[in-house]
């Protein structure tokens, strides 16, 4: 569940100091996400100012990431097998996608399955698990993709307000794991910036935990060379 911002918030922090605070936070009976929120200045209401991509976090979210692989060749089906696939196959595949008796982060497609894939566009469209030429997810480069996903590769997209929600590391990582993966989507997002957007593309960037409280992080407009100090 996206959490809801807490933009009157007059305190600001650094990244180091805002993990400290999250770390001292009461924790869990589970080990929790730290999440991003990062509130940009675009207007969503043109197609060319949305911001999506895709991201290899430097350490990964140490999560498990379940993968279905569509493919009918035997070669590809070798490489998903190899690189630990949660699900392969074709027809068969889509019966248990249609019936949802599996669920699953990531759906894979080869390209020779694309127009058997289609047919579920009702189902994982509203999920955001369309297979994707732009999200890397129509690929016949199985065995790297799977590879990469599973070791922590994640998707991101602003939602409807210019906000982007992504997961960048667990409460218990040390902090120059979670400076990495920071500094890895902050830099992504902003070599994005619309040609359109001439005012502060990176206006707020948030930190908090699954079940915690937003903390404001410091920011010098869209630069973030200050981080590498830290």
């Amino acid at each position: 569940m996206k959490k809801k911002l807490n933009t009157t918030q007059k305190n600001s922090f650094t990244l180091k100091e805002a993990i400290k605070i999250l770390k001292k936070q009461k924790r869990k009976k589970f080990v929790e996400n730290i999440d991003i929120a990062i509130n940009l200045g675009i207007d969503t209401k043109q197609p060319d100012q949305n911001i999506r991509g895709v991201i290899n976090l430097p350490y990964g979210l140490k999560k498990k990431i379940k993968v279905a692989v569509f493919t009918n060749e035997e070669k590809l089906v070798k490489e998903a097998k190899k690189a630990k696939a949660d699900a392969i196959g074709t027809n068969d595949l889509l019966k248990i996608i249609k019936k949802n008796k599996k669920k699953f982060n990531v759906i894979l497609a080869t390209k020779d399955t694309i127009k058997l894939v289609s047919k579920l566009g009702p189902i994982l469209g509203p999920r955001n698990l369309m297979p994707n030429l732009k999200f890397g997810t129509i690929t016949n480069k199985i065995y790297d993709t799977v590879k990469k996903i599973k070791k922590g590769q994640i998707r991101f997209k602003n939602d409807k307000n210019g906000i982007i929600h992504a997961s960048i590391g667990k409460i218990n990582f040390k902090y120059k794991k979670i400076k990495k993966n920071f500094l890895k989507i902050i830099s992504t997002i902003t070599s994005l910036k619309p040609n359109k957007v001439k005012g502060q593309y990176i206006k707020k960037i948030f930190l908090s935990k699954t079940m915690g409280k937003s903390i404001l992080i410091k920011i010098l407009k869209n630069k973030i060379k200050k981080y590498n100090k830290n």
